[in-house]
């Protein structure tokens, strides 16, 4: 029997499988589908703008405290969140991704629309792009590519002070191919062959001096040898400007997250639908996914729910104006009236009521009710689905998703061990 069954495969539930299995917990992450680190930048934001700010915050620690008393910040305590990303730059360390941060600060890298993004852990093939480097850059992007757009970047970086230029190189350095998505270009560029095309049309287009800045799809399997390759041949930094979905840098992450739980024995089990559960005096005893014939029981002693909020499918809603957690029924903070999930105006600096609201947990992410009781013993939340945070409007989505994933599977490690093994 496991000790800890995870429901989502996104950032969270992955994190939290990794930070469980080291505690020597038999683990199982179940999912729908893949998660959204498949449609991120691959950055880990931790807090990038507060309230109604339109300025980027600069550090987020030093601003974090100004958040709702019921954010999952505020709930975890500064100490927690700072331990959970030290720890998850640490396990991520060994994949060679890079992943770094500037001091306790924010660092601004172009984003697909040539805006100026605050992120916290950056890795090392976005950091050439930081706005405090005050060298120019060229922005290059390749004819008739889908979803990346070379010359929208240079001006709304222009606009903002930044010197840069657009370029734009022919498909076929790329693939010969012209059907190919962003994760499909990438693996193409795992290719040296490809990759050495690449260079060798880049020399006839960078002048001396420049930064440069390409669609994030440089390699999948092999960015960081691509990336030095690029670097190598051209004698300058080169950097990756995240495109729109699907996000190769997403999927690198996602990817070594997965592969450090496989070589732990962990299995992530992909196309695992929840569609009920059972419990028994307030204790869980079995989540059912849907399968082609009879619906399958997973049993465990805990179980930590990280299915993401809106976006990500954790809740669900009617025209009726109910709106619901979709796999335990959980209390939600979202009102049940439809007329009070959206405000006025879609682009609202103040976001929309139906984001911020969400699962209510205590102080050991253990999902309440309106009482503050917990609704079931051995069940844990964590992720974009906890409620009082809007996670893509505050930019903290990925630094929630690990704070909350490595707080909750470190509460269900420090259970009493003989009620772990009671059930």
């Amino acid at each position: 029997m496991l000790d800890l069954l995870i429901i989502g495969a996104g950032l969270t539930g992955l994190t939290a499988a990794l930070r469980a299995v080291e505690a020597g917990l038999r683990v199982k992450v179940i999912a729908k589908g893949m998660g959204s680190l498949y449609w991120a930048t691959g950055a880990i934001d931790v807090l990038g703008y507060l309230g109604v700010e339109e300025r980027a915050v600069a550090s987020p620690w030093e601003r974090m405290a100004e958040l709702d008393a019921g954010h999952p910040y505020q709930i975890l305590g500064e100490a927690r969140v700072r331990n959970a990303i030290d720890w998850f730059q640490e396990r991520i360390e060994p994949s060679g991704l890079g992943y770094r941060s500037v001091d306790t600060r924010n660092l601004l890298t172009p984003s697909p629309a040539g805006a100026w993004r605050p992120t916290y852990l950056t890795p090392a093939g976005q950091r050439a792009g930081a706005a405090t480097d005050d060298r120019p850059m060229v922005v290059v992007g390749f004819q008739g590519m889908r979803d990346f757009f070379p010359h929208l970047v240079a001006r709304n970086l222009s606009a903002q002070g930044q010197v840069v230029r657009a370029a734009l190189l022919p498909w076929s350095v790329l693939s010969e191919q012209r059907d190919r998505n962003n994760a499909q270009l990438a693996e193409c560029v795992d290719d040296i062959h490809t990759q050495q095309r690449l260079v060798d049309a880049l020399k006839l287009v960078v002048k001396p001096g420049e930064r440069v800045g390409l669609p994030a799809i440089l390699g999948r399997d092999a960015h960081a040898q691509a990336l030095a390759h690029l670097q190598q041949g051209l004698k300058a930094d080169v950097f990756e400007i995240p495109t729109l979905p699907p996000s190769a840098p997403g999927i690198r992450l996602a990817t070594a997250l997965r592969h450090a739980l496989e070589q732990r024995g962990v299995r992530v089990e992909i196309g695992m639908e929840a569609i009920g559960f059972h419990a028994e005096d307030g204790v869980i005893q079995w989540v059912e996914t849907e399968t082609s014939a009879r619906p399958l029981r997973h049993r465990a002693h805990a179980f930590l729910l990280a299915t993401g909020g809106v976006l990500g499918g954790g809740f669900n809603s009617n025209p009726a104006g109910r709106f619901w957690e979709t796999v335990f029924d959980l209390p939600l903070t979202v009102p049940q009236d439809r007329r009070q999930w959206f405000r006025p105006l879609f682009l609202d600096a103040r976001g929309q009521p139906a984001f911020h609201g969400g699962v209510a947990v205590n102080a050991a992410l253990q999902p309440v009710d309106a009482t503050g009781d917990a609704v079931y013993a051995n069940l844990w939340a964590a992720g974009a689905l906890l409620a009082h945070a809007d996670p893509i409007l505050e930019r903290s989505l990925e630094g929630v998703a690990i704070a909350s994933g490595v707080t909750a599977a470190e509460a269900i490690c420090s259970r009493d061990a003989a009620t772990i093994q009671a059930g």
